[in-house]
């Protein structure tokens, strides 16, 4: 069963991983430091297609959906995007916009997508912690995707708006990806019955 996972550095496994579209064909680095690679370890009958480019933000994630995504006819998309807008000072409205493109062409091309939550970073501001809270309360509320809280996953005790381990203070160590995998994979087995 293929998946496509899609989206940024949260999905291609910085800093300890380079995903097959950052360093093809397969990859670089500790595969563990990805939430694919947790996914098929925990569901072997999986084939989780890592998508994932660091540095993104949500319109250049939809500039190749039809490539990364469509194009590969999986059973279900898993997307994670909006922290690069964020972090570059782009509006809520700028990362909703891109993400209900992309949730209305796989819904068109009948495909089901999981609709991860932007995770937290160390350094965000209090305003850019308010916009990412927005965003994925928006994400919550979309009736044609099966939210994942990606970022409550990874989050540190205490502390929402903090990772609980990170090599670099900006993405998780490959412990958090695999938290990130735990907290999809319930998602992606309601869309794939």
């Amino acid at each position: 069963m293929k998946i496509v996972a899609l989206g940024d550095s949260t999905t291609a496994g910085t800093p300890a991983f380079k995903s097959p579209l950052e360093s093809p064909p397969a990859g670089s680095g500790d595969e563990t430091s990805q939430y694919a690679f947790w996914l098929m370890k925990a569901h072997p009958e999986w084939v989780v297609l890592n998508r994932g480019i660091n540095g993104q933000r949500s319109d250049e994630i939809r500039a190749r959906f039809e490539r990364d995504a469509v194009q590969n006819r999986p059973a279900a998309i898993v997307i994670i995007a909006g922290v690069n807008d964020i972090y570059q000072g782009r509006s809520v409205e700028q990362v909703t916009s891109e993400l209900q493109a992309m949730y209305a062409r796989a819904a068109e091309a009948g495909i089901p997508v999981v609709a991860g939550s932007i995770i937290p970073f160390n350094t965000a501001t209090p305003e850019q912690n308010q916009r990412m809270r927005e965003v994925n309360d928006w994400i919550r509320r979309q009736p044609k995707v099966t939210f994942s809280d990606t970022r409550a996953a990874v989050a540190a005790s205490g502390n929402p708006d903090g990772l609980f381990e990170s090599p670099d203070g900006l993405h998780p160590s490959a412990a958090g990806y695999r938290r990130m995998a735990e907290a999809i994979i319930p998602a992606l087995l309601r869309v794939l019955q």
